[in-house]
C-alpha cells in the first residue's frame, strides 16, 4: 500500500510542462556576477569559423520592427511563469537586416561574461525567438539579463542567455557552458530533457 501523496502533487494546469511548478515571482539564477553594460555602447556581434560577419548596434536594433510576445516561460530548476511579456527584436530582422545568409545550421550564442549556450538556428528563426530589451513594459533589469538577452520560450530557459552580444554560427553542434555540465543539448521543457540522456 502506497500513502496519499508519495508521489508529490499533480499539476493540474495544461500550461505547465510535467515536473515542473508554478511560480508567481520572476527567480533570480545566474552561473555568473551581473555585469555593468552600457546600452548605448552594446553592439550584437555575428559570426562564423572566428570571421565576423557584421555587427549590429542598439541605435540599429531599435530601428527594427519590434516584436512583443507574451510566453509561459521555463526554468530547468523547476519553476513556470505563465504570460510573461517581452519586447525586442525578431533574430530573423536582424539577419535580414545584415544581410546575412547564415552559413550552418547551428549557432553558439554568447554573453558578455563568457557564458554560452548552443541553439540550433531553425529555433533561432521561429517567430517568437527575440532579441529582447523590455519586460513588462520596462527595461529589463541587470538581474534578469538586461539591458539585453535572448528569449528562446520554447526550449528551458537557460538557453534564453542573458546580456547576450554574440552569435557564432558553427557546423556542428556541440556544448556550451551548461550543456557541459551535463544539461542536455536541446532542452524542450514538455519533453523534460533537463540533462544529458533524458
Amino acid at each position: 500500500m502506497v500513502t496519499r501523496g508519495f508521489f508529490g502533487k499533480k499539476n493540474k494546469n495544461e500550461r505547465i510542462p510535467p515536473g515542473q511548478y508554478l511560480e508567481n515571482r520572476f527567480p533570480v539564477l545566474s552561473a555568473e556576477p551581473t555585469p555593468k553594460i552600457d546600452i548605448e555602447n552594446w553592439t550584437l556581434s555575428i559570426s562564423y569559423k572566428s570571421t565576423d560577419l557584421a555587427e549590429i548596434s542598439w541605435e540599429q536594433l531599435k530601428s527594427l520592427p519590434e516584436k512583443e510576445i507574451t510566453q509561459d516561460i521555463h526554468c530547468v530548476t523547476r519553476w513556470s511563469k505563465l504570460d510573461m511579456k517581452w519586447k525586442g527584436v525578431q533574430i530573423s530582422s536582424i539577419l535580414k537586416e545584415l544581410k546575412i545568409d547564415p552559413p550552418s545550421e547551428w549557432t553558439m550564442i554568447g554573453s558578455s561574461t563568457g557564458y554560452t549556450t548552443n541553439v540550433p538556428l531553425s529555433d533561432l528563426m521561429m517567430e517568437n525567438t527575440i532579441v529582447s530589451y523590455s519586460y513588462e513594459d520596462e527595461t529589463i533589469s541587470p538581474e534578469h539579463g538586461g539591458p539585453i538577452r535572448l528569449i528562446v520560450p520554447h526550449l528551458y530557459f537557460w538557453k534564453s542567455a542573458k546580456w547576450l552580444n554574440r552569435i557564432d554560427f558553427i557546423d556542428n553542434d556541440k556544448p556550451g557552458f551548461w550543456e557541459n555540465y551535463g544539461y542536455h543539448m536541446y532542452g524542450d521543457p514538455w519533453k523534460e530533457q533537463r540533462y544529458s540522456g533524458q
